[in-house]
């Protein structure tokens, strides 16, 4: 009794999805926007760094207005029309990133902002005795 063969794709062929969610993680050293499906399986992404950018550049907005329109150019060539935006982090191109999501025809449902806040922080250090 043989068990029959599942064949497993390797590939996955180019499916339509309508909605998405759109993570935008601005940190002080890079800008990396994700782009997700409603499960929450990653489609595309790209990064000021992946987009050329090296050193202070990459902080920059023009780097995070780039580096978002890399990661949706894709979205729009799969038929996505919806999308939620979830923004972290304090950098400096995280509005700029948002601005060049708007730009491309995307419909956005809502916009938060999902930046871990402490409610009381880390204990700090001791005091320095001279």
């Amino acid at each position: 009794m043989t068990k029959p063969v599942k064949i497993i794709s390797l590939r996955k062929g180019r499916r339509r999805i309508p909605k998405g969610v759109i993570h935008i993680r601005a940190s002080f050293n890079n800008i990396i926007v994700i782009v997700t499906d409603i499960r929450g399986q990653a489609i595309s992404w790209s990064s000021a760094g992946a987009c050329g950018f090296r050193g202070t550049k990459k902080i920059t907005p023009f780097a995070a207005q780039t580096a978002a329109e890399n990661a949706i150019r894709m979205l729009i060539d799969q038929g996505m029309k919806q999308a939620e935006v979830m923004i972290s982090g304090p950098g400096p191109g995280r509005d700029t990133a948002l601005q060049a999501i708007r730009r491309s025809g995307i419909i956005l449902n809502f916009v938060r902002d999902v930046t871990p806040m402490p409610h009381n922080g880390c204990r700090p250090p001791k005091k320095r005795r001279v």
